[in-house]
């Protein structure tokens, strides 16, 4: 068993007010919690891994090249392996969400990117 209690998990910022934690995983899929503050979007982006993200708490769109979803609480959308997308949050509170990945990676997906 790896328990990860929320105050001791790896936490990264990618962007003023954008966080994220690492919550138990293995190489195989991890979870990470994210708050998005008001306005703010990820950039349009790929990855090797199957996504699938849940909002916790207020409301998260994903643009992809072909569609656009918004997500209330508890909604949830999946991801294929090198679909690009980017996650907004258009409204005016805090979003709240948790991304699994499949298979599992670690913040060096942001931290190592080439702008």
């Amino acid at each position: 068993m790896d328990h990860v209690p929320f105050d001791d998990a790896e936490t990264y910022e990618p962007d003023d007010g954008w966080q994220r934690a690492a919550l138990a995983g293995s190489d195989r899929f991890t979870f990470e919690w994210f708050e998005k503050p008001p306005g703010h979007s990820s950039p349009m982006h790929d990855h090797e891994n199957e996504q699938v993200c849940v909002c916790l708490e207020g409301e998260l769109t994903l643009h992809t090249e072909k569609e656009t979803v918004t997500l209330a609480a508890y909604d949830s959308v999946h991801l294929d392996a090198w679909e690009s997308h980017r996650v907004e949050n258009a409204g005016d509170e805090r979003a709240v969400g948790l991304d699994v990945f499949a298979p599992g990676r670690g913040f060096e997906f942001w931290t190592d990117r080439e702008e």
